[in-house]
């Protein structure tokens, strides 16, 4: 394998003649998995395996089937969060075993099992990472990414990334972790939204020494074709069983950190990460109850219990333009419903990955002094991001 893309090669990308081109919407962006003359090449007479879910797609057929019917030798999948077949509940535990359409061995890298044991790399010469993230940090997509990675860098076995675009990449945003703060849901010193495909935070994690004890992965991306940080793209497939449309994608960063309080965020409807609600709330635009819904969302907030609250569905585009992580209804939230330190869990703490914003909010400071909180270590970020990008940037 040749290594990284070098960011020598992103600054004639960003200032070439091909950048306007790149920026026009009717021009097609070509995610690296269709782009099999590319890395067929790489995987002849290797033993693969393959960490994958439903959004694995090469040209409409799945990726491991794509590759068993090129004639590679696939030998396992590494299932993340919501399994190989993308059916399990957010946290629910994903059992191992064969795939009934390949009789491929499924290892599931979520629940107890999230770092690959050395048996289940035993024997594999190359892993293929094509997974389609939505670029928050708290996506544990990234998180199971970094594992397999550095389990790879122990036992010497190559790690290709397969990159795809990232549908919220056109902005960086919000707090950046706190390594008081680090878990599955933060691993990284990155802000909420990272502006970052896997195939640049792949980079940017061996190239800054995080996984354990600084060691490197033999780390190749294939890079996605007439991409650039500048253009939305929409996904084909649902990343994820509770994002099933782009709204919900575009509300995600900051509807996620509501999953550390007492507020729905639609869990258990057909609305999920696209309103607001509680029992209590008085100042509403829509009232829905969140039921069990297999697949879904098996165990939801206030379940059978009717919600009240705001319908950011018809906004939603709105605010993406706006390119930036909203609080208004989180410090709204707070305030109405008048619980104090109580309002927030301990897992807003990791959904943040800061003490900072929970204090902030209590405290009563407006959004802009909370946004302006955030800016020196954004631009530090910022400034080290550049050296990881692949692709012209907004």
């Amino acid at each position: 394998m040749t290594g990284f893309t070098s960011a020598c090669h992103q600054k004639d990308m960003d200032t070439g003649p091909n950048r306007q081109a790149l920026q026009d919407d009717t021009v097609k962006i070509v995610p690296a998995a269709n782009r099999t003359s590319l890395y067929f090449p790489i995987l002849d007479g290797k033993t693969i395996a393959l960490v994958a879910n439903p959004g694995s797609r090469v040209n409409g057929v799945h990726l491991l089937d794509t590759l068993l019917s090129a004639g590679f030798d696939v030998d396992r999948v590494l299932a993340p969060e919501h399994g190989f077949r993308g059916k399990a509940e957010a946290g629910e535990h994903v059992k191992s075993g064969v795939d009934t359409k390949t009789g491929v061995q499924v290892i599931s890298l979520y629940g107890r099992n999230r770092k690959p044991k050395t048996e289940d790399l035993q024997d594999v010469d190359l892993v293929i990472f094509d997974i389609q993230d939505v670029g928050v940090r708290f996506y544990t997509y990234i998180s199971t990414m970094h594992y397999v990675m550095e389990k790879c860098a122990e036992m010497g076995v190559e790690f290709l990334v397969l990159d795809r675009p990232n549908p919220n990449g056109f902005y960086v945003d919000g707090p950046v972790l706190d390594k008081k703060y680090q878990s599955f849901v933060g691993m990284h010193e990155i802000p909420l939204v990272h502006g970052l495909t896997p195939g640049e935070l792949a980079g940017m994690i061996n190239g800054e020494g995080w996984l354990q004890d600084q060691i490197k992965v033999d780390l190749e991306v294939i890079p996605v074709e007439n991409y650039t940080h500048d253009r939305y793209y929409e996904l084909s497939v649902a990343p994820s069983p509770n994002l099933p449309n782009m709204k919900s994608i575009y509300l995600y960063p900051f509807l996620g950190l509501f999953e550390g309080t007492p507020v729905s965020i639609g869990r258990g409807t057909e609305m999920p990460f696209q309103v607001i609600g509680h029992p209590e709330f008085d100042s509403t635009n829509i009232s829905f109850t969140p039921h069990s819904i297999p697949g879904a969302s098996m165990h939801p907030k206030h379940k059978n219990i009717q919600c009240h609250g705001w319908d950011l569905r018809d906004t939603a585009l709105d605010l993406r333009n706006q390119k930036k992580i909203h609080l208004t209804w989180l410090i709204q939230a707070y305030n109405e419903l008048d619980q104090g330190e109580q309002f927030f869990k301990s897992f807003f703490q990791k959904l943040s990955g800061t003490e900072n914003l929970k204090r902030q909010i209590i405290e009563g400071k407006t959004e802009k002094q909370i946004r302006d909180s955030w800016q020196e270590e954004l631009d530090e970020f910022k400034k080290m991001r550049k050296k990881y990008l692949l692709y012209p940037d907004f």
